[in-house]
């Protein structure tokens, strides 16, 4: 088939060995071997089959993710796999489901927010999954704003319980995964009052349902809050709506390592610093990072594969047309989006690096490298989603008509992945955090506290505020340290903008307020300025083989050149770059585009997808699309039959001009 050759041609192309990218990918060779395993586990197994969700009805659906999830759980026991293996096995069933929030969410928040005795009551429950939970934080009012929430936990001295309300329909839990119709344990989150006084929202394990029936307990009002955005996507997931009314449950239920609450009523505060709470923030934010590589990853190997298959125009004499992917256009679009998917890789190992690295230090009573770490994860968090997001995209886009097909993976994808941009807090909101983090680091420049991480750069201001880039020629933007200071200079003198303007305001909060916008931009380029930085220093220092080193560089300066071109505004009225400078790097992106473009099928090969994990017809490894597409075709129920039900009833008289007898 034309499409088979067409891959088979581009993979023969490759300038570099393939297999030595998979590991890099990976992050190691034993990395690269599990992830191997687990993937081809899961697509060899017909229970794990996908190919039937979008014809599926809400209750099939949902009913066939409880068997998807029942069979893992078996799996993952007979196999004995290890937690590391359970963990990416569950990952590759690419199923959104009540597994998820359970040990993604309730099982870390025990281990984190509770005693030794609640950590030996609660978690080998959890572990053996003997109580299935989630977390329920948001509510139908406030989500972002945690301080807002408006469920209450009264601590009544007479019974020795807390007496969970929701005294407004607003403050109805909203939107946990698992709650609607699975969970049988949530960790709840609501105000704490004990003798009238308002001590703000603590942690609280709360059961839901009664073990042997499954039946809500009384004064619990409990549901699924219904069908969400695309076909199967998160509507394989029972996201539920949970209110209370005057529910009771006994005092050590409230989660007590960092505050507690004694049988008289008293309030005490832990001698457990209350930041380490942020820890498990830290942790589910650095996996979002990582995880938006892999979506991104996926939907560029679908772009990718399927603009080396398709072909359009530029035939001369009625001979073969152009590949897709031969057009500067494409490329264009393309090429940064694959770069993109490699950089949000290496900083997600990066940030698993910090997040080790930070959780040693406050075992330790060490707080120093908190506030960096807590701003570090809310900006990748919030960049990388909202880049992966529109990525999607621009790759069902990339695909053209067949890209909008439920089949070509994409509308689907999509569908699962952008509700990231949302949980874990709200991305715009989350790169306010960052920017005030920055403010707060160039206030202190005057006072001789040298800034230390990420903004290291900023003790180099004086430098940084003053110089003017050297670059005199193309080949100048494959200096790392030329690009380098050039993202340091526009995130310094953004920053530095900010907190100049800030000062004009008598009040800080309204200044903030009238200034929004800047701050969230001078945020972003911190954090894309963290994104190449780290990318630059994985080339130096991890990557040996020259062959993948020359790929790599190709992929960090795409997305570092990209970057100049799409937020040249910046950089120009920086004075960070002329616009001399900026047409050179705008030269030099194209000549890496014609570098790249031989080895672009073997990149997302790399990354070693099974059909099954992908799930699309267009990004199908041996590249045969159109019958493939066919066959998706005539699968449909609306193809089970020649003539459509209603022809008669609403078709027909139409035709033969009688609508008096259509039944309408």
């Amino acid at each position: 088939m034309e499409g088979d050759d067409n891959l088979a041609h581009e993979r023969n192309k490759a300038e570099f060995d393939v297999n030595e990218m998979k590991i890099v990918w990976a992050g190691s060779r034993q990395a690269f071997e599990v992830s191997n395993r687990m993937s081809r586990l899961v697509a060899s197994d017909p229970v794990f089959d996908k190919s039937n969700r979008a014809v599926m009805t809400r209750k099939e659906l949902f009913k066939n993710t409880l068997r998807k999830s029942a069979h893992a759980w078996k799996l993952i026991n007979e196999l004995c796999l290890s937690d590391e293996e359970s963990t990416i096995f569950k990952y590759f069933m690419d199923q959104p489901g009540f597994l998820d929030l359970h040990w993604r969410m309730f099982v870390p928040a025990i281990k984190g927010q509770g005693t030794e005795e609640q950590k030996q009551k609660w978690l080998p429950l959890a572990n053996k999954m003997q109580i299935i939970g989630c977390y329920a934080q948001t509510e139908l009012g406030h989500g972002s704003n945690v301080q807002g929430l408006e469920t209450t936990a009264t601590f009544n001295p007479q019974t020795d319980q807390f007496i969970l309300h929701s005294p407004t329909q607003t403050s109805s839990k909203w939107w946990p995964g698992g709650l609607g119709k699975v969970s049988t344990h949530a960790v709840v989150y609501a105000r704490l009052i004990t003798n009238g006084k308002d001590h703000g929202v603590h942690g609280f394990i709360v059961q839901l349902r009664n073990l042997d029936d499954h039946s809500p307990l009384p004064g619990i009002t409990i549901g699924d809050i219904g069908v969400k955005f695309g076909n199967g996507a998160y509507n394989s997931m029972d996201n539920g709506f949970l209110m209370f009314d005057k529910f009771c449950i006994p005092r050590d239920q409230m989660l007590m390592r960092l505050s507690k609450v004694t049988r008289e009523g008293k309030y005490v505060p832990s001698d457990v610093p209350r930041q380490l709470m942020y820890g498990t923030m830290v942790s589910v934010r650095q996996t979002i990072v990582s995880n938006a590589s892999v979506a991104m990853a996926r939907a560029v190997c679908i772009a990718t594969r399927y603009s080396a298959v398709r072909r359009q125009f530029g035939s001369q004499n009625g001979g073969v047309e152009t590949q897709v992917i031969d057009y500067k256009t494409q490329q264009n679009r393309l090429f940064p989006l694959l770069a993109s998917a490699y950089a949000f890789r290496f900083v997600g190992e990066w940030l698993k690096w910090l997040y080790t690295d930070v959780t040693q230090r406050l075992e330790a009573s060490d707080f120093a490298t908190l506030p960096e770490a807590h701003a570090c994860t809310a900006g990748l968090k919030s960049m990388t989603t909202s880049a992966t997001s529109d990525g999607i995209e621009e790759c069902r886009k990339l695909c053209g008509g067949h890209g909008y097909l439920w089949c070509s993976g994409l509308p689907e994808l999509f569908a699962v992945y952008v509700p990231a941009c949302t949980y874990e807090g709200d991305n715009v909101v989350l790169q306010l955090q960052v920017a005030r983090f920055l403010m707060k680091t160039v206030a202190q420049l005057s006072s001789g506290n040298a800034p230390a991480g990420t903004t290291a750069y900023m003790g180099r201001a004086k430098h940084l505020l003053q110089c003017r880039s050297s670059i005199q020629k193309a080949e100048d933007w494959l200096n790392p340290a030329m690009v380098l200071e050039a993202f340091e200079a526009r995130a310094l003198r953004m920053a530095v903008s900010c907190a100049n303007n800030l000062k004009k305001f008598e009040n800080q909060e309204q200044g903030f307020s009238e200034l929004l916008a800047d701050l969230v931009e001078a945020g972003i380029a911190h954090c894309q300025l963290i994104v190449v930085s780290k990318f630059i220093a994985k080339l130096e220092r991890d990557i040996k083989g020259k062959g993948v080193k020359n790929q790599l560089k190709n992929l960090c300066y795409i997305y570092a050149l990209h970057l100049i071109h799409k937020h040249l505004g910046d950089f120009l009225s920086t004075n960070t770059i002329t616009p001399e400078q900026a047409s050179l790097a705008n030269n030099q992106l194209r000549s890496l585009y014609s570098q790249l473009r031989p080895n672009a099928v073997a990149l997302v090969d790399a990354f070693d997808y099974t059909d099954h994990y992908l799930g699309s017809v267009l990004g199908r490894y041996d590249g045969n699309v159109y019958p493939k597409l066919f066959e998706e075709a005539l699968k449909d129920p609306l193809n089970d039959s020649v003539v459509p039900d209603g022809y008669h009833e609403y078709i027909r008289p139409f035709i033969k001009q009688d609508l008096r007898s259509a039944r309408l």
